[in-house]
């Protein structure tokens, strides 16, 4: 099946760019989805919204805007946050949302820095948004980072074996589908070391997709405005499903899909094919854990109350997969 896939995603990228929709690409920041808007549109629906202090912590070391790939004249950038004791450390990508199109890395320096706190290093990535390149150009850069994080293994104090790929909405479904498609050739890539494994060994998708198809899926409906997968793919649903469902995590799960961490608000098309995809985890014996706030805003990991469960959800996860 992930063969069949492949070979659609394949002919489809090879064909003329005549055939996709370049509309999307302005070139221009979307800031539509930012750390101010999700608050503001969360504190209509759920007044008890409340916005996470970024505090240095003496124990955690940050440094920002690292080059970590160059395509063309483009740097593309990551902040890392990072304990200053002891060695051996889990990495964690985190990866930010927006619908491929908004967003910015900045949004979750408060998650790393508290992650750190507890003995983690965090890194923030930036990616290529659908205003500046259509998929698969963010899965590229995403595999590259992945790649960079194992080649600075020695730098950061960080175990190789232990990587994990994160993210919120546009940027869950992106850390699911660097799980699923680990050392796949067809999104490797070429930005820079393609003989370094992007394997990530845990994911933690925090209302993210896991498909573009699934009947769950609000994705696709161009019918008011075109959607935010529309933009990124540059193709409509209808009419390349079969491109939709290639592009989809839950068309590559199998034995070697890593542990799964889902954090979901009360929205269930922010989740769509999450139930099949467990399911398809636990045929293989693939630990999952679902933790699912119940009544909260799609953006809820973001802010309080349910910044700080969010934080532990993630340790206690990490913990259960990588035991001391």
């Amino acid at each position: 099946m992930k063969t069949i896939f492949c070979c659609i995603l394949s002919g489809l990228l090879m064909q003329p760019l005549l055939s996709q929709s370049l509309a999307g690409i302005t070139d221009r920041t979307d800031s539509s989805y930012t750390l101010e808007s999700a608050f503001q549109s969360s504190r209509k629906t759920h007044p008890e919204t409340s916005r996470v202090i970024l505090a240095k912590d003496p124990l955690v070391e940050e440094e920002k805007n690292i080059v970590y790939a160059q395509t063309g004249k483009r740097s593309l950038l990551l902040d890392v946050f990072y304990p200053k004791q002891n060695s051996n450390h889990i990495a964690i990508l985190f990866i930010h949302g927006g619908g491929w199109r908004s967003g910015n890395r900045s949004q979750h320096h408060a998650l790393a820095q508290q992650l750190a706190a507890l003995g983690y290093t965090c890194f923030t990535p930036e990616y290529r948004l659908s205003t500046e390149a259509l998929f698969p150009a963010a899965v590229y850069d995403l595999k590259t980072a992945i790649r960079w994080v194992r080649q600075q293994a020695g730098r950061y104090r960080i175990d190789s074996t232990r990587i994990v790929a994160g993210g919120f909405s546009a940027g869950g479904e992106l850390a699911a589908f660097l799980g699923v498609t680990g050392n796949m050739p067809l999104f490797e890539g070429t930005l820079s070391m393609p003989v370094t494994s992007s394997r990530v060994q845990a994911v933690i998708d925090i209302d993210g997709i896991l498909s573009f198809v699934h009947p769950e899926s609000g994705e696709g409906d161009d019918s008011k405005r075109t959607s935010a997968a529309t933009y990124w793919f540059g193709y409509p649903r209808k009419g390349n499903e079969k491109l939709w469902e290639a592009a989809s995590s839950l068309s590559y799960t199998g034995p070697h899909t890593p542990p799964t961490l889902f954090l979901n608000s009360s929205m269930d098309r922010m989740h769509a094919g999450r139930n099949d995809y467990i399911a398809a985890l636990q045929s293989f014996g693939i630990y999952t854990e679902v933790h699912t706030f119940n009544k909260a805003p799609h953006s809820f990991c973001l802010f309080e109350p349910w910044f700080t469960p969010t934080i532990a959800y993630i340790d206690g996860f990490l913990k259960q997969v990588f035991p001391k």
